[in-house]
């Protein structure tokens, strides 16, 4: 009777540690799942935001490069207003000055 004792015993430990096995294999697999779909849906929201990042710097740039030719065309504007050129042009339109050699036709009235 003792050795079926001992088998019987030694069946039931095993049956336990069986069991005790698959709980444990159960319980790492539904952590595994569970950190898959976290980080799934966290890769999700990060490509979202990636892409609301990448249209504000498309957006951005485009603000850079608008500025950049406004700047440029400040820098023709100075350059315009401290020639002799644009100083004369304001004389005659302005304060009605013409240079000496010049002829001012008036129409009749």
């Amino acid at each position: 009777m003792t050795k079926n004792r001992r088998r019987s015993k030694s069946a039931i430990q095993k049956k336990t540690q069986l069991r005790r096995h698959k709980r444990s294999i159960f319980l790492v697999s539904t952590v595994v799942l569970l950190l898959t779909v976290v980080v799934f849906a966290k890769s999700v929201t990060l490509q979202a935001q990636n892409k609301e990042y990448t249209k504000r710097t498309a957006e951005l740039q485009s603000q850079i490069d608008e500025e950049k030719q406004r700047t440029e065309e400040i820098s023709a504007l100075k350059e315009y207003i401290t020639s002799d050129e644009y100083v004369k042009e304001i004389a005659e339109d302005r304060l009605g000055l013409v240079n000496p050699n010049e002829i001012i036709f008036r129409p009749a009235e």
